[in-house]
């Protein structure tokens, strides 16, 4: 399967699953919790403080080597969101890119796709655990902090 046809798919639309393809184009779905999708809009709302340019966006779906992966959160340039923009999966990672564990996720999937973000282009991934910690990664290695924002907090708060 492609990722335009799950777009189109009318039987796919409205589930309460994260949908993504593997390499084989294979649907895979992982459910979420409530905690998922406060997380994921509170590093939202705090990325679109922080950065006054370039677009923050939920649900971003990415062309990788294992197939379309749909990160939780993503920032993106403006020049890399001109290039992106009219796609159907980007082309090419957005700058920075989060997932969001929840308890459908292994630890190992969460690494996976963090090589994966990093291997479309992406300059870092930040992995944030159920209890809203952050860990901030590049190409290198694990950061002490983000270098994109340096003042994006730790661990998220209630």
């Amino acid at each position: 399967m492609k990722w335009e046809e799950v777009c189109e798919n009318k039987q796919l639309q409205d589930l309460p699953f994260k949908i993504e393809l593997n390499k084989w184009g294979q649907i895979v779905m992982s459910p979420v919790k409530i905690k998922h999708s406060f997380y994921q809009g509170r590093i939202q709302r705090l990325l679109e403080s922080f950065l006054k340019t370039g677009e923050v966006m939920p649900e971003c779906a990415i062309n990788t080597s294992d197939g379309v992966k749909v990160a939780d959160v993503v920032w993106c340039s403006e020049e890399r969101f001109k290039i992106i923009e009219d796609e159907v999966s980007a082309s090419i990672a957005p700058e920075i890119c989060i997932e969001v564990k929840s308890s459908s996720n292994k630890l190992e999937e969460m690494e996976g796709k963090k090589n994966l973000y990093l291997e479309a282009k992406a300059i870092e991934v930040w992995l944030c655990n159920e209890q809203g910690k952050i860990k901030f990664y590049n190409q290198q290695e694990e950061l002490e902090q983000s270098l994109l924002v340096p003042n994006f907090p730790k661990q998220i708060q209630r």
